[in-house]
């Protein structure tokens, strides 16, 4: 669970893959092979920042220095936590979709919460981790709609499955990607495109392990598929951000 307990490093693969979809041997197979590409990126992204830049950031948000867990690995870093906070800081979203619940959900939380207010959606496949962190941002005095969202055969050409997240405001001022995990499918996180129609000009993507090589695959075909947004990797962190501002 995220709490402020240590957490583990390998994300969760209990109860992902749904009874109806069959998992591909190609998949498998790409999993395997883009672990042997980027294991060294791996075991940097273990390091989920330094204690002064997490202190720094915790003392921004007016939290207890014990309040987020050990960072790193499948979990945020305090780069991509840092960018989350100057984002809304600057932009005020009024609706903010996360995908992939943990201390990413405390930290927008509290980050709205101090920049006039907003709605939180944040989605993740694991029942029990919801309710744990729902309770955990009950905790520090925010709160978000957190869903339990089962996940499903992926949309479109996009490989793996994705979360059957059920109806979604028209419009996302922001969205955080941090999920599902790349051990389903390098490139699963590409089917958050199917929601980029639903950003208003000056919305905002946010793509955690952007610097991963499935993750850079990704962002090259959002580039040419959608040339009204500009997308830029920002190396703040271990991990890398991909930022996608709608233009037009």
């Amino acid at each position: 669970m995220t709490t402020r307990e240590t957490t583990s490093y390998l994300p969760r693969t209990d109860g992902m893959w749904p009874d109806d979809v069959k998992r591909r041997f190609v998949d498998r197979a790409f999993v395997v092979a883009f672990f042997a590409v980027q294991w060294p990126w791996l075991a940097r992204s273990l390091s989920g920042g330094s204690r002064a830049v997490k202190q720094a950031l915790l003392e921004r948000l007016e939290l207890a220095p014990d309040a987020l867990p050990n960072l790193g690995s499948w979990k945020a870093d305090t780069g991509f936590l840092t960018l989350i906070v100057d984002h809304i800081e600057r932009n005020r979203p009024k609706t903010v979709l996360e995908l992939g619940a943990g201390a990413s959900s405390l930290v927008v939380a509290k980050a709205l919460q101090q920049n006039g207010g907003g709605h939180l959606i944040s989605c993740d496949q694991h029942g029990d981790f919801i309710a744990a962190t729902r309770e955990w941002l009950h905790e520090h005095g925010v709160d978000a709609e957190m869903r339990a969202t089962p996940l499903r055969q992926a949309p479109g050409d996009w490989p793996g499955i994705w979360y059957d997240h059920g109806p979604l405001p028209e419009q996302i001022d922001m969205l955080v990607i941090d999920g599902p995990p790349w051990t389903i499918h390098p490139y699963v996180r590409g089917a958050a495109e199917t929601l980029f129609d639903r950003l208003p000009v000056g919305g905002t993507v946010l793509l955690d392990d952007a610097a991963r090589p499935g993750e850079r695959i990704v962002a090259a075909r959002w580039r040419e598929r959608w040339p009204n947004f500009r997308f830029d990797l920002v190396n703040k962190g271990t991990k890398g951000t991909l930022i996608g501002v709608r233009e037009r």
